[in-house]
C-alpha cells in the first residue's frame, strides 16, 4: 500500500514510532501492560488539568460512539432528563442513542453553521426544571465548527446541571481546563488529536458524579462505572482490551508532550487550517464555516461550481498522496479536509498546490 497522508478527522496520519509500538504482542493480565494503562490514565488527567482526587480517567473499548453511549448508559437514569444541544450530525447521533435507550430528553437544535444561543438555552432551562443533564459536542466535525463550551459550561453551573461534553475531535488539540469549566464528563477517542490509532476511547469523569452511578447502566459491556472500579484497582480492563492500540496510544501521548503539549499542537493545527483556508479561498473554494467559528480540526468547503465532481477530485488528490473526506451535509454540496494528525505546513502547502493544479486542469 502507498503511504497516503490522511487529511481526515480520524483515523489520521500517525508517526512511524507510534505504529512501531503495535509490532509487539502484550498480555492483558501482565503487570507491565497494566502499568501502561495506569500511565495513560494519569497523563490524560494531566492534559485535562485535573487532579486524581477530583477526576478519574476511564478507558473504554470501541469507537468514540461506543464511549458516548457508555456515558449516557451510566450517567443518566430513567428518572433524569437530558437537554441535547445539536448543530451537526454527531449531536444528532447522541439524540439517536438517547432514543434507542428510551431516555427522557429534549433537543435544542440550531443550523449547522450557527452557534447555540445562550438566551435560548437559558429559557429552556428556566421553563423545564426537570432537566438534569446538558450534552453538547465541542467540535462538530460535520462542519468543523467549534462550539462555545465556556458559555454552555457556565449555564450548567448557573442551573446546577450535570454537563457532558463530547470532545472527541478537540481534546488534545484545543486547550481546555476541565475543572475550571466544571465539566462532569468529557469524552474523547484515541485516534483524534492525541494521534493514536482507532480501538478505544476515554472519559474524564468527575469522581463525585461517577461514584453515584453504580447500577445505572442498562448495558453490561458499556457500564462505565464498573469499568472504572475494575481499572482503578490495578489497571486491568474488565474485558479484552485492544492491547496494540493501547501501547500505541501511550507512545502518542509521550510524543504530544515532547511536541510541547496541547498549546504547541493547537498552534500547528491552527497554522495548517489558516494556510488551507487562505489558499483555497484564492482558488474560489470557500469555507462553509465563518473564520471566527472555525476549529483547527477540520474544514468544510463548498463545491466551487456546479460542474465540480468530488469523486474525480478525490481520485486526483489521492493519486498524489492525500486522502480527503466527503461532506456530511444534506442541504449543500461540500467536502472536508482535516488539519490534524502528523501533518505539517509543508504537507498543507503540497496539497494546496495539487488542488491548484486540479482546478487549472478542470477549467481547461
Amino acid at each position: 500500500m502507498n503511504n497516503l497522508k490522511l487529511l481526515t478527522p480520524g483515523p489520521l496520519t500517525t508517526t512511524n514510532t507510534v505504529k512501531a509500538e503495535m509490532l509487539y504482542d502484550r498480555c492483558t493480565w501482565d503487570q507491565d501492560y497494566k502499568v501502561i494503562t495506569q500511565k495513560i490514565r494519569s497523563q490524560l488527567l494531566e492534559l485535562a488539568g485535573a487532579s486524581m482526587h477530583e477526576y478519574a480517567a476511564v478507558l473504554m473499548q470501541g469507537s468514540g460512539t461506543f464511549v458516548v453511549e457508555s456515558v449516557l448508559q451510566t450517567a443518566i437514569t430513567n428518572e433524569d432528563k437530558a437537554l441535547i444541544i445539536t448543530n451537526g450530525a454527531y449531536g444528532e447521533r447522541i439524540v439517536k442513542i438517547a432514543q434507542y435507550m428510551g431516555l427522557h430528553f429534549s433537543e435544542y437544535r440550531v443550523d449547522y453553521h450557527q452557534y447555540p444561543k445562550e438566551a435560548d438555552i437559558r429559557t429552556i432551562l428556566e421553563e423545564d426544571p426537570a432537566i438534569t443533564h446538558m450534552i453538547m459536542v465541542h467540535c462538530e466535525t460535520t462542519t468543523g465548527i467549534l462550539n462555545p463550551v465556556d458559555m454552555v459550561a457556565k449555564l450548567s453551573k448557573d442551573f446546577g446541571k450535570t454537563l457532558i461534553i463530547d470532545a472527541m475531535s478537540s481534546f488534545g488539540g484545543v486547550e481546555m481546563d476541565i475543572p475550571s469549566l466544571g465539566i462532569d464528563y468529557l469524552i474523547s477517542s484515541a485516534n483524534k488529536c492525541i494521534q493514536g490509532v482507532p480501538g478505544f476511547g476515554f472519559v474524564i469523569a468527575k469522581l463525585e458524579e461517577l461514584l453515584g452511578c453504580g447500577g445505572n447502566s442498562r448495558s453490561l459491556s458499556l457500564d462505565l462505572y464498573d469499568q472504572w472500579r475494575e481499572m482503578n484497582r490495578d489497571g486491568k480492563w474488565r474485558y479484552t482490551s485492544p492491547t496494540h492500540v493501547v501501547a500505541a496510544f501511550s507512545k502518542a501521548l509521550d510524543e504530544l508532550m515532547a511536541e510541547g503539549g496541547v498549546s504547541a499542537r493547537y498552534t500547528r493545527y491552527r497554522k495548517n487550517n489558516q494556510i488551507l483556508r487562505e489558499r483555497l479561498e484564492r482558488l474560489g473554494i470557500h469555507a462553509y464555516i465563518s473564520e471566527e467559528k472555525q476549529s483547527p480540526i477540520i474544514t468544510t468547503f463548498l463545491f466551487p461550481n456546479e460542474s465540480f465532481d468530488f469523486g474525480d477530485f478525490y481520485a486526483y488528490v489521492k493519486e498524489r498522496g492525500f486522502v480527503l473526506y466527503p461532506g456530511k451535509l444534506t442541504d449543500v454540496d461540500t467536502f472536508r479536509i482535516g488539519n490534524i494528525g502528523e501533518i505539517y505546513e509543508e504537507d498543507i502547502l503540497a496539497l494546496c498546490n495539487i488542488v491548484e493544479e486540479y482546478m487549472g486542469v478542470m477549467v481547461k
